[in-house]
């Protein structure tokens, strides 16, 4: 009998498994997938931000370089997938790596639940202490889509078209969405985004959004919003959408970025006593346990944003739970980050999320075009934006739109984790010239007033 068997390789179950095992735990992993990493490794996060890196730099070669005449620059799309394809391969042979290291056994093949004690994969029966549930998710497919997997894909089929589409609509302008049709666009697409809301990344600060709108609307990116889809399906070698009111689009391709669902098909929950809530997701209490106390269940399938790292940090908080009796995720400072340029980040609470819980608040704004290290980059579109509580002066949240705003709101993440006012992050020193400084000098708004505006 194991200690631990986790149920999903991906960046919730590998790095709870890992976690265990320096614990001190005897830990199996069961991984349908040949390769470990999930989602996000093997078709999400990782594959993605190679095509983002790469494809940024093509474009930028194409517009033209400061001080610098490029010419010539010719695509070679399947130099630039096998590039995607290694940067994969090298992640998930990590995960391997890390397995071996840390002594934990893999078993390849289908998990599903016999007793609350046994899992079966494959031929063999398992039986473990604690298990924990890390299945993640799947794109969601509505009912009013009819995917093919070849003019109609989800984001697993737009990591890898064959061919540069001419034209391709993205039903979705969630990060999923802008993500690929920026990086379609930028290798010569005609891309245009559905969005149901009012505005792109409705996820996002209200202000950040509609910023970055304005951006990617400027680069040629087609956006519309506030529009309802009808139908989306395959017709004679093209992709149709029917909008409500009667509109019909064509296209080489559409992708279908509505969101994820949870995936839980074929673990037959109920023979361990478990079952669905109306979302399709697993209950669990403020310590990622089921209703069954010694099975445990983390990242997609469970409540929360479908984030890898909130995953993880999950995972670990599970198997801490397991061993020492506590684990805790603080769900305040989770970030959040959208990979295109400028990329598009936030931690903690949104402008309207505190208008809409009465919370009394402050807000403290910088524009990269008054930093110093941002016009000698030549990256002044954007703004850090930090909203304080007006009473305390503790932070709520922080957002941003600009270059490498991602990294920028690491620190936010850290000072929103302790507890910190906009005072703190303020006074704090900021090396210079640095982007980091646009957050210190928002904070320094959010406080008194900045210095250098």
């Amino acid at each position: 009998m194991y200690d631990l068997l986790v149920i999903g390789a991906g960046p919730g179950g590998y790095v709870a498994a890992i976690r265990a095992a320096q614990l001190g735990m005897e830990v199996a992993v069961a991984e349908k997938e040949e390769a470990l990493g999930g989602t996000c490794l093997r078709v999400g996060c990782i594959p993605s931000k190679a095509l983002l890196e790469t494809t940024e730099r093509i474009y930028e070669a194409k517009k033209g370089l400061v001080g610098a005449k490029v010419q010539g620059v010719e695509l070679d799309l399947k130099a630039l997938m096998a590039h995607k394809e290694r940067v994969v391969q090298a992640n998930t042979q990590g995960v391997e790596f890390l397995f071996r290291k840390n002594g934990i056994t893999r078993y390849q093949g289908r998990a599903r639940f016999l007793s609350p004690h046994e899992v079966a994969v494959g031929e063999e029966v398992l039986r473990a202490r604690y298990i924990l549930v890390a299945t993640g998710s799947v794109p969601l497919i509505p009912p009013w889509a009819e995917v093919d997997y070849e003019r109609v894909v989800t984001s697993t089929e737009a990591l890898s078209f064959p061919e540069v589409p001419r034209r391709l609509l993205v039903v979705g302008g969630g990060a999923i969405g802008l993500e690929l049709g920026v990086v379609w666009h930028r290798l010569g697409a005609e891309v245009t985004i559905l969005e149901y809301a009012d505005r792109l990344l409705p996820g996002m600060d209200g202000e950040v959004s509609r910023a970055a709108e304005r951006v990617f609307r400027k680069e040629g990116l087609g956006i519309r919003t506030g529009v309802r889809v009808k139908a989306v399906r395959p017709e004679g070698g093209e992709a149709v959408v029917e909008l409500e009111g009667g509109e019909v689009l064509r296209a080489d391709r559409a992708l279908l970025a509505v969101g994820r669902r949870p995936y839980t098909e074929g673990l037959d929950l109920e023979r361990a006593g478990l079952g669905l809530d109306e979302r399709g997701q697993i209950p669990v209490d403020d310590h990622l346990r089921t209703r069954v106390p010694h099975i445990y269940a983390i990242g997609d399938v469970v409540r929360g944003p479908m984030l890898a790292h909130k995953a993880s940090e999950e995972g670990i908080a599970a198997v801490e739970h397991m061993v020492g009796g506590f684990g805790h995720v603080d769900y305040g400072a989770l970030p959040s980050v959208v990979y295109t340029h400028p990329e598009i980040a936030r931690v903690g609470l949104t402008e309207e999320e505190l208008k809409a819980r009465g919370i009394p608040y402050k807000v403290g704004r910088f524009p990269y075009s008054a930093s110093g290290r941002a016009r000698a980059m030549g990256e002044t579109e954007g703004f850090v934006k930090v909203l304080a509580h007006k009473a305390t002066d503790r932070i709520l949240g922080v957002h941003a739109i600009g270059a490498r705003a991602g990294d920028i709101l690491a620190e936010a993440a850290l000072a929103i984790f302790f507890k910190a006012s906009a005072e703190d992050l303020g006074r704090a020193p900021h090396h210079h010239p640095s982007l980091s400084e646009i957050l210190k000098e928002a904070a320094l708004a959010a406080w008194e007033g900045p210095l250098h505006l």
